[in-house]
């Protein structure tokens, strides 16, 4: 097995920059907690963002996290809060649920955290060998249960739509090969199987040829892009007018939901269909954006900090009109075929 290159999307092996909270700049200016406003952070992960918002205004943080470890490592944040924040177990997803009260903004920063890629055993990272597991929540199925028992044409289909990966259907056959042979326990496990089918790293190869396996098996062990999904629409109906939602994505899948979400919400699609020519079918928008397309790093942080070098930051105003009916084809989460074992 060759040695992989760390992606530009993943932390720094150094850990200098282990748990500096991405775009935080451009984060607080879009997101502008003011005093007496109830902020939701849909993903706490180090506590980056809270703690900063906490600096910001004196504003109360409701916080969330699926990670128990996280959970548990932010119970001195709440401590020195003083009360003012509220820090939950659970999905973004299921935000509406936890938090149970208007607010007047929301934070999501989506995908796998820092920490998580640093600890081996939690196998997220290719780069350190570990059980091969991927799981945020640590429930449910494993990344080593999809790859052990699942047919091959279910394995090309989740490496292929979520992992973007052309090499599909050889990586996939050559998963059910190494598996005839030995289960694939660990993540080394995992990458010589890949590596049977794509060959190692070579010198000119930006990324390993894993990542994209280990990213489509993790957003699939996770329901990454479904939670998205219902994490935006949920902060339609949790909003105040005025209130703000704010997104920073590390990938294409994510970041193609997130701009399909605003521009829907926000009117900027084809005025009539060609079932009502030269009429406007658009419904009253739910948010105005406050600026065209994202927001991307600075120079100086993306020196500083590899991790910001993929990272897109989307953000809408809530205007006063009625939530829209959720819908998660419309903003281009993909479904999966049912799996048939």
């Amino acid at each position: 097995m060759s040695t992989p290159k760390e992606p530009a999307s993943h932390a720094p092996p150094d850990g200098a920059s282990r748990h500096v909270p991405v775009l935080l700049q451009e984060v607080l200016q879009a997101l502008a907690p003011a005093d007496d406003e109830v902020i939701v952070d849909g993903t706490f992960g180090a506590g980056g963002y809270t703690r900063a918002i906490l600096a910001q205004a004196k504003c109360r943080v409701v916080a969330i996290d699926r990670d128990p470890t996280a959970i548990a490592a932010g119970q001195a944040a709440v401590v020195a809060s003083g009360g003012r924040l509220k820090l939950l177990h659970g999905t973004f997803g299921e935000m509406e649920d936890l938090v149970a009260e208007m607010v007047d903004g929301i934070v999501l920063d989506i995908g796998v955290s820092s920490m998580q890629l640093d600890e081996a055993e939690r196998g997220f990272s290719f780069l350190r060998d570990g059980p091969l597991d991927m799981r945020m929540s640590a429930e449910g199925r494993s990344a080593a249960d999809l790859v052990n028992t699942l047919p091959a044409e279910a394995l090309a289909d989740i490496i292929f739509v979520l992992g973007e990966e052309h090499r599909s259907r050889h990586i996939a056959r050559a998963i059910v090969k190494a598996r005839d042979e030995a289960p694939l326990r660990t993540t080394f496990d995992l990458v010589r199987a890949v590596e049977a089918a794509t060959g190692p790293q070579r010198a000119k190869d930006r990324t390993h040829p894993a990542t994209r396996t280990f990213q489509a098996l993790r957003i699939y062990v996770n329901g990454e892009l479904d939670e998205l999904g219902h994490a935006l629409f949920a902060a339609e109906r949790m909003l105040k007018p005025g209130g703000r939602l704010v997104v920073v994505t590390f990938h294409s899948l994510e970041d193609r939901v997130v701009k399909r979400f605003f521009a829907q919400r926000s009117g900027n699609v084809p005025i009539s269909s060609r079932h009502a020519p030269g009429i406007d079918t658009r419904p009253v928008p739910t948010f105005t954006l406050p600026f065209k397309g994202h927001v991307e790093g600075s120079e100086d942080e993306l020196a500083r900090n590899p991790r910001a070098r993929s990272a897109k930051l989307r953000s809408g105003v809530r205007t006063t009109a009625q939530a829209l009916p959720a819908d998660l084809a419309l903003i281009g989460v993909p479904e999966l075929k049912p799996v048939r074992h």
